[in-house]
């Protein structure tokens, strides 16, 4: 418990640190995820721009990359990270690289949850006279607005557990923590304390994620 008191610094730094890579990779890899599944899903064959070649070619991209066990992917993506942001380690360098991955899984999700919109509401807007783009804004996503943040909320909770991998490419956060000071130097109480945190930050993200999905079904 000493231990922990004289790295309470480091330990504050190191969960500021996780929170900065958790909510650049959501923003980033949020935003790109979003356009990815809506691609996905007005694209696909009978939708709203049915586009075939379109569709294959990112049906394609994302099953390539989806599944790719993120330690891997990691050093996969390192040089096209230098290429773009100049760098391929350190916390920026992790960013890129989640953000990516994070990319195809919202995507796929995105596309999933805008499937569960009732193809009947989708007419009525049509018959209507409604154009592609209004019935997507104004049907499409209000409907699978909820669906929506549950998956974005698991997602969340993905990013937060990836971070902990950080350490790998020279990047910092609550993983290296509990790494470097508590497995690497026999702290159990120091990797805890690291475990108990990430732990936190998970069940506020799914309380918060849970209770905005409840409030914008009731609506």
């Amino acid at each position: 418990m000493d231990r922990l008191f004289e790295l309470q610094g480091e330990f504050w730094v190191a969960a500021v640190e996780t929170l900065y890579m958790v909510a650049l990779t959501l923003l980033i890899g949020g935003f790109a995820g979003l356009l990815l599944g809506i691609a996905l899903y007005t694209t696909r064959p009978g939708s709203l721009l049915s586009n075939r070649v379109v569709f294959n070619v990112l049906n394609v991209v994302i099953n390539f990359f989806r599944p790719i066990p993120f330690i891997i992917f990691i050093a996969a993506v390192q040089p096209f990270s230098r290429f773009v942001i100049g760098t391929g380690i350190g916390n920026n360098a992790l960013i890129f690289a989640l953000s990516l991955a994070a990319s195809f899984a919202i995507g796929r999700i995105v596309e999933q949850n805008l499937l569960t919109v009732s193809p009947g509401v989708i007419e009525a807007a049509r018959s209507m006279g409604a154009s592609p783009l209004r019935i997507l804004r104004t049907v499409v996503i209000p409907e699978a607005l909820g669906p929506l943040i549950l998956g974005y909320t698991f997602v969340l909770v993905a990013i937060i557990d990836m971070t902990a991998v950080a350490g790998v490419i020279g990047g910092g956060g609550l993983g290296t923590f509990a790494q470097v000071y508590g497995y690497r130097q026999f702290e159990p109480v120091v990797t805890w304390a690291a475990v108990v945190l990430i732990v936190v930050f998970v069940q506020v993200a799914q309380f918060f994620g849970n209770w905005l999905a409840r409030k914008v079904m009731r609506r």
